[in-house]
């Protein structure tokens, strides 16, 4: 079998192709623009693409929902075991074992990468210390890979994969770090996520890109992987997850719930934190879709009413309706609610700063109960921000607990998002590819798994 590299190129759509070199090639087979799932945002995106289900069969409903059991709103989950479906690795080692064949991969930084079915992987995961300390660092499979290839390239550039200092360099040590599996024992499959063109889109909205420039740097960034696929004899397929939208209007809707009285909080030493057993109604936000989690679900019609009136809501779906949208689900909300266009949904819930909880000025993708992009700026309201970043680093070192916040609280900062499908085929996602061109103009990213199967020989 003829080894396959699949690139998840993040916001690459095909008015971007002029601005590449090395990537642009590919585009001589062919291109297809593909339909995003609903919501186009990361885990529901590759989950997608992995398993040819939508997310009501492989329930991961966004890249973070509510917890029933506990309770808990928990973001950016590593498990493998959250598929509810079956991802086409696994597949295709099931199916080349019922032929006598092996089936070897490699999954590079895609998401839901620890337990899974996989034969070399590496993924982000830092250390958290009992005293509340966390050092950055990757976790490996098998045992040994990861200080390998620390040892040849260099530590993983953590702050540069997000937050304010977040850039090209975190895609340059990725794609290295596939080119050096490359250049070993290639698998069949070698899936790798570059997430490069996913921070200025959203900081300035990708109206006010430069994108020559972001688009090259990605491109020059890939050159020793596709350098190491041409000597091992690998095809390149480039993918992607979804693309960015202008936006200018964030969504306050949990503000909105907690000023109708159906949201509630604990106020304590560290600011109000939000009680999901004590409220009626609060909302998981994720870009341009919020999960809206009931107490009662007779209380459906009437929160569902509040929202819709709020500006920038285009739709809100309840109960069997969230069959129309493919989120049907239990980990879904009682309600699912999709903003418009230019519009995206803010988690905040206190109605005074001086209340916020501690981690909202911080960078914590895992406290927070809904997506923050605000993480990427530095608080524009502060004096000299790097010296404040510098002097708790010295603190930091000398042993001493201290808060890195200088994330600012200001929604309308944020320029770009995504999450809702595009109508514009130039403005969607693309597929380049060189196995058998589709009849179709566009294809479903639940057709991409098939695609994989299908290069391999493996499809039932």
């Amino acid at each position: 079998m003829q080894p396959l590299i699949l690139l998840n190129t993040v916001g690459l759509t095909s008015r971007h192709l002029q601005h590449t070199t090395r990537l642009r090639g590919f585009a001589s087979y062919w291109s297809r623009p593909l339909q995003e799932a609903l919501p186009a945002v990361t885990c529901t995106a590759q989950a997608t693409m992995l398993t040819g289900k939508s997310p009501q069969e492989h329930g991961i409903v966004g890249n973070g929902w509510l917890y029933r059991d506990t309770m808990e709103v928990r973001f950016w989950q590593q498990s493998n075991r959250l598929l509810q479906a079956e991802p086409v690795y696994a597949t295709a080692r099931r199916r080349a074992a019922e032929r006598g064949r092996t089936f070897r991969c490699a999954k590079i930084f895609w998401w839901f990468n620890q337990g899974a079915a996989v034969d070399i992987s590496v993924t982000p995961k830092p250390h958290y210390g009992a005293d509340g300390n966390k050092a950055f660092d990757v976790l490996g499979y098998p045992e040994g890979l990861a200080e390998s290839v620390k040892r040849k390239i260099g530590p993983f550039p953590f702050p540069s994969f997000w937050g304010p200092k977040a850039g090209i360099q975190s895609t340059q040590w990725i794609a290295r770090c596939a080119a050096e599996i490359a250049r070993g024992h290639l698998p069949d499959l070698t899936l790798v996520y570059l997430p490069h063109l996913d921070y200025d889109t959203q900081k300035l909205g990708p109206e006010r890109c430069d994108w020559p420039k972001l688009v090259g740097e990605l491109d020059a960034a890939c050159e020793p992987l596709l350098d190491a696929a041409r000597a091992a004899g690998a095809r390149v397929w480039v993918t992607n997850e979804y693309a960015h939208v202008p936006v200018d209007r964030p969504i306050l809707i949990n503000r909105a719930l907690r000023q109708a009285g159906l949201l509630q909080v604990r106020d304590g030493p560290f600011g109000e934190v939000l009680d999901t057993f004590e409220s009626q109604a609060f909302a998981v936000c994720d870009h341009q879709i919020a999960h809206v989690y009931l107490k009662d679900e007779k209380d459906g019609q009437r929160v569902a009413d509040a929202i819709r009136q709020l500006p920038g809501v285009s739709h809100v779906y309840g109960g069997a309706e969230r069959e129309e949208i493919h989120l049907n689900h239990a980990r879904a909300g009682e309600l699912i609610a999709l903003s418009a266009s230019n519009a995206w949904f803010a988690y905040p819930y206190w109605l005074d700063d001086r209340r916020a909880p501690d981690f909202a000025r911080t960078v914590d993708i895992h406290r927070k109960p809904g997506y923050d992009p605000c993480e990427l700026f530095l608080d524009p309201k502060l004096f000299w921000p790097m010296g404040r970043i510098l002097r708790k680093l010295v603190c930091k070192k000398l042993g001493f607990r201290t808060l890195f916040d200088v994330i600012p609280l200001d929604p309308t900062l944020v320029r770009g998002s995504h999450g809702l499908a595009l109508e514009r085929p130039e403005d969607k996602p693309v597929l380049l590819c060189d196995a058998r061109a589709p009849h179709a103009s566009t294809l479903d990213q639940t057709e991409l798994a098939g695609l994989i199967l299908g290069h391999f020989e493996l499809q039932q």
